[in-house]
């Protein structure tokens, strides 16, 4: 069923992007589309207010339509949330914003990772990390750093399938494999 799900994200993810494509708005209309679903899970009454088969559709559409706007979100992505709201897709926002931003990424030529270190990492070491990954994807990396103390020393660095591990952590458990063996 998750494969299913996915592919109807997709989909939607598709049409906006092709109409933000089609009006030079691409990159827009995946911010706002973020944004708004940034708030929905941020808030768990707006969600369950928007995702409870017991709210009427009707007051769901009057909370969207008091919504969007504030949220600064366009025409197009209005129109767009309100169609989801009315084909019952609005549970799948989050999934299609995360598409979106896939879309986005990949048309603009960029990738996202994490770098997770012992302690946090400074700015000059973080960029460092950051150009040197750029470089050997060939692509722009938007990084994001996470401490896990666990770790011990070094860091590890993850953007799309390649995982870079050079913590103290992996390498002692591979000492470790390696005088057992």
């Amino acid at each position: 069923m998750a494969s299913l799900s996915g592919s109807v994200s997709r989909r939607y993810a598709r049409a906006l992007f092709q109409m933000g494509s089609d009006n030079g708005r691409f990159e827009a209309y995946g911010n706002e589309l973020g944004e708004i679903a940034k708030l929905v899970n941020s808030s768990s009454e707006l969600r369950q207010a928007l995702t409870n088969p017991v709210v009427k559709e009707s007051q769901k559409r009057s909370i969207l339509e008091s919504l969007l706007p504030r949220v600064g979100a366009s025409a197009e992505v209005q129109r767009f949330v309100l169609l989801l709201l009315d084909r019952g897709r609005l549970t799948e926002l989050t999934r299609i914003a995360g598409d979106y931003q896939r879309l986005t990424d990949e048309r603009l030529g960029r990738v996202r990772g994490t770098v997770t270190s012992a302690t946090p990492l400074d700015g000059a070491a973080f960029e460092d990390i950051r150009q040197a990954l750029a470089k050997r994807t060939g692509k722009q990396v938007i990084l994001e750093a996470k401490v896990d103390p666990e770790l011990l020393g070094g860091i590890v660095a993850q953007v799309g399938d390649l995982v870079l591990d050079g913590s103290l952590r992996s390498r002692l458990q591979n000492l470790s494999r390696k005088l057992l063996n």
